[in-house]
């Protein structure tokens, strides 16, 4: 799939993350026996932080595209329930068509390669020398070059994907 000059915007689904949190509508966490939960509560997130048993917390702004992308392809990468992300990514419509609108808002590459899907950075020149990710989804391939990249999980102050994959001044 050629992302290049696909809009952002598709009948109103915004990838900006600015002022994500200032519409917080509650909180995901992931739970160290890999299960995604939700928090229904804009102010959780003190307690999730304090909790032994997060790896990590995602704010939730449905009306923000990227930031429902964030959370999908962070928890794929730290280890969630495969099932469990794939039906919120069913729920929230974050599909294969609109990966290539979310790759186009990072700066990424996001294309075919035979069944599967390839991601890659901007700066891609062959796998023996960046990284990327396969898989049979556009999810699963974004969450496979998020390890690839270092993607950690946290509960405060971690990468975000987005921050790994842009491609920095002089790289």
């Amino acid at each position: 799939m050629n992302n290049e000059g696909r809009n952002m915007n598709n009948e109103g689904r915004n990838m900006n993350n600015e002022g994500r949190n200032m519409n917080n509508e509650g909180w995901y966490y992931l739970h160290q026996n890999g299960s995604l939960i939700y928090k229904n509560d804009p102010d959780a997130c003190a307690d999730i932080r304090e909790s032994d048993f997060a790896l990590a917390l995602w704010p939730l702004n449905t009306a923000e595209r990227a930031c429902c992308w964030r959370i999908l392809v962070e928890a794929l990468a730290a280890g969630a329930e495969p099932v469990h992300v794939k039906q919120l990514a069913e729920h929230w419509n974050c599909d294969d068509e609109d990966a290539g609108r979310y790759a186009s808002y990072l700066g990424a590459r996001l294309f075919r390669d035979g069944d599967n899907w390839c991601a890659t950075r901007a700066d891609f020149v062959d796998i023996m020398s960046s990284p990327y990710g396969f898989g049979l989804t556009a999810l699963d391939a974004f969450a496979a070059l998020a390890k690839a990249l270092g993607y950690k999980p946290a509960t405060l102050c971690g990468l975000e994907f987005s921050s790994l994959v842009k491609v920095k001044d002089g790289q």
